[in-house]
């Protein structure tokens, strides 16, 4: 082994106790984190810059990552928040006309720890098998028990939607718009709104935790209820503020706000065993009997059965294991998918969502 990459060594320890070893890349923070898996070939800047990542290392099933490099038109969010990527080989010699940075670089820049080299098949085998678990990444030289210490006393955050939403109101205005809509950024992805600018939306973003009257103030014509990270009940702020304008005004809630939506309708959720990532899940529309391949990257699911007491139907079906995929109070004119209809790179199987979501605004202006 050479010198430099005897200074590269790094490892993952996870909370079983399980080491795997391989070479940094990236930052060299030391980041304990909880440690979860995708299955997308492509798409790991938006990946890596999307904010429903934040606190998580990720592991891509895909075995070569880098090699076409970071452009600066294809992120999520301008300041990513993800805590670390595992990769099998790292390429830092990118080759495409867009790139302008290497991965490594925007990741050390932005704090992301890499770990390359590894065993990725083993390490998402034993997530898929036990489920998800902590782990930190850091040098190969640091001692077990060191890492167990660490990983021991390591309490997860519950403020992961107040540090990755707008910290101030922000539009994004187009010429002769059709209906101006209201985005709650509990840690938006940035397709989102080219996805309703490019169908004549303004779209005016509010953080997180605006109250109700601000919102009604802003004369909204349609409520989208953003992705973002963690726990659902984490975000009380968000939830009352559906409770308090369903069936005011229309409402469209994608992964952490379709959850949302679902809790402020009475229904109940949980945590999955190993979560949903990755941009080839299967989901039957139930309204239609068609199969979309979908992009999701969530850990929380909605409770199917607590949905019997509510006003909602289910709309969407995973066929994969069954979970809720969808919902819909057709009275109320809101709806929500767990999966990601502006998913970039892709799939785009299922953008005709947001034209669902200006029939109904329209069908609310001619009520």
């Amino acid at each position: 082994m050479t010198q430099a990459q005897q200074r590269c060594r790094k490892k993952l320890v996870l909370e079983d106790g399980t080491a795997y070893f391989g070479y940094g890349f990236g930052a060299k923070d030391v980041r304990v984190t909880e440690v979860v898996f995708n299955t997308s070939p492509v798409g790991y800047q938006e990946l890596i810059s999307d904010p429903s990542y934040t606190d998580q290392a990720v592991v891509m099933a895909y075995p070569l990552i880098g090699n076409y490099g970071i452009n600066p038109d294809d992120y999520e969010t301008q300041t990513p928040t993800i805590s670390g990527l595992i990769v099998r080989e790292y390429n830092n010699i990118p080759s495409n006309f867009r790139a302008t940075e290497t991965l490594g670089a925007v990741m050390e820049r932005y704090h992301i720890t890499g770990l390359s080299g590894i065993d990725t098949r083993k390490l998402i085998r034993s997530i898929r098998d036990y489920g998800t678990r902590y782990g930190i990444i850091t040098d190969a030289d640091m001692p077990q028990e060191v890492c167990m210490a660490l990983l021991q006393s390591y309490c997860p955050a519950t403020d992961a939607v107040a540090r990755v939403s707008r910290k101030a109101m922000i539009a994004y205005p187009v010429e002769h718009p059709k209906f101006h809509v209201v985005a709650v950024d509990c840690g938006m992805k940035q397709n989102i709104v080219r996805c309703l600018n490019e169908r004549h939306c303004s779209v005016t973003v509010v953080p997180w935790n605006t109250d109700v009257e601000t919102v009604r103030k802003l004369h909204p014509d349609g409520i989208l209820l953003s992705n973002g990270p963690g726990d659902p009940t984490n975000v009380p702020e968000v939830i009352k503020l559906v409770k308090t304008l369903r069936g005011e005004i229309p409402m469209f809630g994608i992964c952490l706000g379709h959850q949302v939506l679902c809790l402020a309708y009475g229904a109940k959720t949980y945590k999955l065993k190993f979560g949903h990532r990755g941009g080839n899940h299967p989901v039957k529309n139930l309204k239609t009997d068609k199969i979309e391949i979908t992009s999701q990257n969530h850990s929380y699911a909605v409770d199917a059965e607590s949905l019997k007491d509510t006003a909602l139907t289910m709309t969407h079906l995973n066929l994969l294991d069954q979970t809720v995929e969808g919902v819909e109070c057709v009275p109320e004119r809101a709806f929500s998918v767990q999966y990601h209809p502006e998913s970039a790179p892709g799939p785009q199987d299922s953008g005709a969502l947001f034209d669902q979501f200006l029939e109904w605004m329209e069908g609310a202006e001619h009520a």
